[in-house]
């Protein structure tokens, strides 16, 4: 009976181990088909299947590019109706940012427990609007009211107190938070405090350089727009048919052959599309003012053709010999590169953002592509960098006509205005009969 025993015991557990290797093959099987992916973007052998192994790609190519189709016919279309359009295109991107990032570390029950906390966040972001648009626009506002004595009054005086209406807003804000403490909340709190801020100087002042290049002129705001456009495009397209070689590790997905690619069509594109937008009076003029109607203007130096004799180590059969080039094209290449070398790192940091927040996309609003900060990531380095090359390269480092007008309005009375126009009057005559 001993014998039986043991030996019935023996069977069960040599079948209890089989069947248990047979589990072990079985895990082993399904967990190395599931590690085929992540072996191959690893593996230096089999780096060509980094993304020709995804079914599902050609899905998502398609929803991406019906949502390309849709956005880029939109922003044509606001870009079309002008200026203070394409403005409020800003200010609602900015929004649905502010909204991704101040909804990305809330938590639901902290908030519960704090009734009207989340409106302090948005007291803090109308707050920064009102101060940066009230100083990149006070000009074009004061030119939009100066034909009503009444109104030319209030913005005045408007623009003579902007920055201490804005500083009394924020510190309103300020007490607002150090009122609303509440004990076990402490850390939760000032974590959204912080948080706040650094949406505010990370996403939305760089952002809001997009509004000073477009009343420098649509063509300033439309260019680098349009190369980050083109090299997502073209780094996607170049990745998807030719992508073997892993670029970084923190968009897996981004490989040399995208990243090289993209480069020099961005670079080419420029050039281009500059001397395409730079035909149209309606993108080369700036904006003086808040109106709306279709613009004028004499084309400046960077907008008129000149001759450019291409280099003599051509071959002879090429056909041209000389070209047509705005000089514009020329600062446009500086665009171009930035726009393909340093602006994507914009979107490796928002990468590297989303895994330490271990997400995927800051949001769903925009089909194939994720949230709107998805999708802004790359722009908004593009923007800092155009407003300041503008601002060093193009723009003339002197004291213009307008920039002593607007101290004029910031910090004299009307009464005030009204004697120095009367004594500037008697000068002029003065000089005249001279």
């Amino acid at each position: 009976m001993i014998k039986d025993s043991n030996a019935s015991t023996t069977t069960s557990s040599r079948s209890n181990v089989q069947v248990g290797r047979i589990r072990l093959r079985h895990r082993n099987s399904k967990a190395s088909s599931n590690e085929v992916p992540a072996a191959a973007a690893e593996g230096n052998g089999n780096k060509q299947l980094l993304l020709l192994n995804d079914q599902n790609k050609y899905r998502s190519m398609l929803i991406r590019a019906y949502s390309s189709i849709w956005m880029i016919g939109g922003f044509i279309f606001v870009v079309y109706m002008g200026h203070l359009y394409i403005w409020a295109m800003v200010v609602i991107i900015q929004i649905f940012m502010a909204k991704e990032l101040f909804g990305l570390l809330r938590k639901t029950n902290e908030d519960k427990k704090l009734p009207g906390f989340r409106h302090l966040n948005w007291h803090f972001f109308f707050t920064a609007m009102l101060f940066v648009y009230g100083r990149i626009l006070s000009q074009q506002l004061v030119n939009t009211v100066t034909t009503d004595k009444f109104l030319y009054k209030i913005v005045a005086n408007l623009i003579k107190y902007h920055m201490v209406t804005c500083y009394f807003l924020y510190i309103a804000g300020f007490v607002w938070f150090i009122l609303s403490l509440k004990k076990k909340m402490y850390k939760y709190q000032f974590g959204q405090y912080a948080w706040t801020h650094m949406i505010l100087i990370v996403v939305f002042t760089q952002s809001s350089f997009t509004v000073a290049n477009i009343f420098e002129g649509i063509f300033w705001f439309l260019l680098p727009a349009s190369l980050i456009v083109i090299n997502d495009i073209a780094a996607y397209i170049f990745g998807f048919f030719f992508g073997k070689t892993p670029l970084i590790k923190l968009s897996p997905k981004k490989t040399w052959e995208g990243f090289i690619g993209a480069s020099f069509s961005t670079i080419i594109s420029a050039f281009v599309l500059a001397k395409f937008l730079g035909h149209f009076q309606w993108l080369t003029c700036p904006r003086k003012d808040l109106s709306t109607g279709w613009l004028q203007c004499n084309p400046g130096p960077l907008f008129m053709p000149q001759m450019f004799t291409l280099p003599g180590w051509l071959p002879e059969w090429f056909p041209w010999k000389e070209m047509d080039v705005l000089p514009v094209q020329w600062h446009a290449l500086g665009l171009g590169l930035f726009a393909s070398v340093i602006a994507p790192f914009g979107g490796f940091f928002a990468s590297g953002f989303k895994r330490a927040f271990k997400i995927k996309d800051f949001g769903d609003s925009i089909p194939g592509h994720g949230g709107m900060t998805d999708r802004m990531d790359c722009q908004m380095v593009m923007a800092v960098f155009a407003y300041i090359y503008h601002q060093s390269f193009i723009v003339a480092q002197s004291v213009s006509v307008g920039m002593i007008f607007e101290q004029i309005v910031v910090n004299l009375s009307y009464e005030e205005q009204r004697a120095l126009y009367i004594n500037l009057g008697e000068i002029i005559r003065q000089f005249g009969e001279c």
